[in-house]
């Protein structure tokens, strides 16, 4: 009897699992080149699949929101209606950081469900994305977001893994098969996947008002989405700077309080067999909303005298260097000798860290500001982002009064709901006074950076500070960020280092830095890198040492008109061209093997072309600052040959004759 009732439950449950699959619906959205598709099933849940040229690349993606009091957004779908459209427009970023006019075609698929929500999945020619809408007035949380992603078996990733959500986002790439990863192993976006033949890379636009996502491993190739709970209380870390570490004492069982009904953030995946296309990449932009400011005229972009790098190092001077007046007036009359737009004063000019309404003893920031203006050089001021939290209206309005022209805030260190609310909030303050905002200290760009674009830079990465303390900045890691990070947005990295070393020769030094790679490969950044907001780190003292350097890096702009990637291949090697008016500027770096390449220029337009470009000296190899400028005539049949050193760089600037 008992073997009876087995059989006939067995029987039961496949009849039910047949009935299932039939009464699953699958609907198909294709890129406009027919190159992506995603199959949307319907069942039980809400999953989906994408193939690139007939390629597995995702295997399965469950995904749901879990909005409390039994109400799942993807649970027991039905389906009300769908409907599909076809999409192109042009959009005109107000601060373009890689293309002035950025084409937007899609194809959109809406599916509306019973319950009052819709999932909304577009596919672009680079990549999909996917996102929830909540039509439910009455909704006041989100207790999870659920989205599960298998992959191919045998594929990798570049993970930046992250030991705990409280996190500057600073990671290297851990390149690694994903049967490696650990499970409970996760890490901060954006993230690569490498299927193979395909790359993946995901991460998220339009985040606001919501906590930022992080990508957990589950089991052997399959990651599931985590994010921070709500936190309702945090308090002074006392045994570890406590003016800027916070432990955060108490967390709700949700994610995010809301207010009825809203979209939520897109889900974005770039995807290509082509590594050059996440450098070109547009996704998070074209899936940001629109700017709030309506006329962003007053926002400048340019170049930063930096300070905190150098530890404020000069020297054959005949005052005392540090933070103080005299400083500082050097640091101006550099930047204003050089066409430099801005300096930063960094931390210390404050009263204290806390105490951010006076400046030091030692400094006059009136006379400062008066004296940079004289000299055509504006000041923007690091702050702690605690104390500016507490007091942005007051903080921000002074700053303004003074003539300062904006703010570096720091030490965020979270993606909770909170901060991500702060973080626009202080934006919307500071272009209420027309000051610009870099943020360090946080997560990688999501979509405020379009909403607000006096937001000009983010940091959310390991950059060249990291040169005081370790031996993380490597030549692999810098020919990384390009294809990883920088798709995401602009990258706060902070180039433009003098004492230049081999790998054999390299020692951290807090006061007195160097880098690994060749001097090229660090002006090669200036092109490489997105960067509105564009530092120059090393002691103005060592510049004035090495003016020919500084005369190449000060003609390279921080806004563009086009970008494309000649070459590329992540954690290899990149050589990128930018346009900006007519004239073209090339960038090139290698990781620790040298390379040759012949570019041809058949990019430029018609006409005859100046060609300056920089490049690795004979004797790079040996020392890392040998390069050599030399001036040729070119046009747009010319094929030039780019040879790098190992840690090289090669960069060019073309203009129009």
């Amino acid at each position: 009897m008992k073997k009876l009732l087995k059989i006939i439950s067995v029987a039961f449950i496949l009849q039910l699992s047949l009935l299932s699959s039939l009464s699953a619906q699958n609907l198909v959205i294709n890129s406009p080149n027919n190159r992506i598709s995603v199959r949307v099933s319907i069942s039980d849940k809400i999953s989906w699949s994408t193939n690139f040229d007939q390629k597995t690349v995702i295997k399965n993606a469950a995904i749901s929101m879990d909005m409390g009091n039994g109400r799942v957004l993807g649970r027991l779908p039905k389906l009300k209606s769908k409907k599909s459209d076809s999409f192109s427009k042009e959009i005109t970023p107000q601060v373009p950081y890689k293309d002035a006019k950025i084409e937007s075609k899609y194809n959109e698929l809406t599916l509306s469900f019973k319950g009052d929500y819709q999932v909304i999945f577009r596919a672009y020619d680079d990549g999909i994305s996917y996102r929830f809408v909540d039509n439910n007035n009455k909704s006041e949380m989100v207790v999870s977001e659920e989205m599960s992603i298998d992959f191919p078996e045998d594929s990798s990733s570049f993970f930046p893994k992250e030991d705990s959500m409280y996190s500057h986002n600073e990671r290297l790439y851990l390149n690694k098969p994903l049967s490696e990863l650990n499970p409970g192993d996760f890490c901060s976006l954006p993230v690569m996947f490498d299927t193979g033949d395909v790359k993946v890379l995901f991460t998220e636009a339009a985040l606001q008002s919501y906590p930022g996502m992080f990508l957990e491993v589950s089991e052997k190739e399959t990651m599931k989405a985590i994010h921070p709970k709500y936190v309702f209380k945090a308090i002074p870390n006392e045994d570890s700077s406590p003016d800027r570490n916070q432990i955060l004492k108490e967390k709700a069982d949700y994610i995010a309080k809301v207010s009825g009904k809203r979209e939520y953030p897109w889900r974005v995946f770039m995807i290509s067999d082509d590594d050059r296309t996440f450098v070109e990449s547009n996704l998070v932009t074209k899936l940001s909303n629109p700017s709030k400011i309506v006329d962003a005229s007053w926002i400048k972009p340019g170049q930063v005298a930096w300070d905190w790098y150098n530890a404020n190092n000069i020297y054959d001077v005949d005052f005392e260097s540090g933070i103080n007046t005299e400083t500082y007036k050097y640091y101006i009359d550099f930047a204003s000798d050089n066409g430099i737009e801005y300096i930063i004063l960094d931390e210390g000019w404050t009263k204290s860290t806390t105490e951010i309404l006076e400046s030091n003893e030692n400094l006059d920031l009136p006379e400062l500001v008066k004296y940079g203006k004289s000299k055509n050089v504006d000041i923007i001021l690091w702050v702690l982002w605690k104390p500016l939290d507490e007091n942005m209206e007051k903080i921000l309005k002074l700053y303004s009064d003074w003539g300062t022209k904006g703010i570096k805030v720091d030490f965020m260190q979270r993606s909770d709901q909170y901060m991500v609310e702060s973080l626009e909030k202080i934006a919307e303050t500071a272009a209420k006074y027309k000051m610009l905002v870099d943020y360090h200290g946080t997560f990688k760009p999501a979509g405020i950076e379009r909403v607000w674009p006096n937001i000009i830079n983010y940091e959310g990465l390991k950059g060249n500070e990291n040169n005081k303390w370790s031996a993380d900045i490597t030549p692999e890691h810098t020919v990384t960020i390009p294809f990883i990070r920088m798709a995401a947005g602009p990258v706060d990295f902070t180039p433009g280092s003098m004492v230049n070393t081999s790998l054999k020769n390299y020692i951290p030094r807090f006061n007195r830095p160097m880098s690994m790679g060749t001097r090229s490969h660090q002006v090669a950044m200036y092109v490489v890198f997105d960067a509105p907001l564009q530092m120059l780190c090393e002691s103005p003292t060592i510049y004035l040492k090495e003016q020919e350097t500084v005369d190449f890096i000060t003609q390279i702009p921080t806004v563009w008109d086009e970008t494309k990637v000649l070459e590329g291949s992540v954690s290899n090697y990149i050589i990128l061209a930018r346009r900006k008016g007519d004239n073209w500027y090339v960038g090139g770096m290698t990781d620790w093997t040298p390379r040759e390449f012949s570019i041809d220029l058949s990019f430029l337009a018609d006409g005859d072309y100046s060609m300056e470009v920089m490049q690795d000296g004979i004797n790079a190899s040996k020392n890392a600052e040998d390069f050599k400028i030399k001036t040729i005539e070119v046009d747009n049949s010319t094929k030039t040959a780019v040879n790098m050193a190992p840690g090289g760089g090669w960069v060019a600037i073309i203009s129009k004759k």
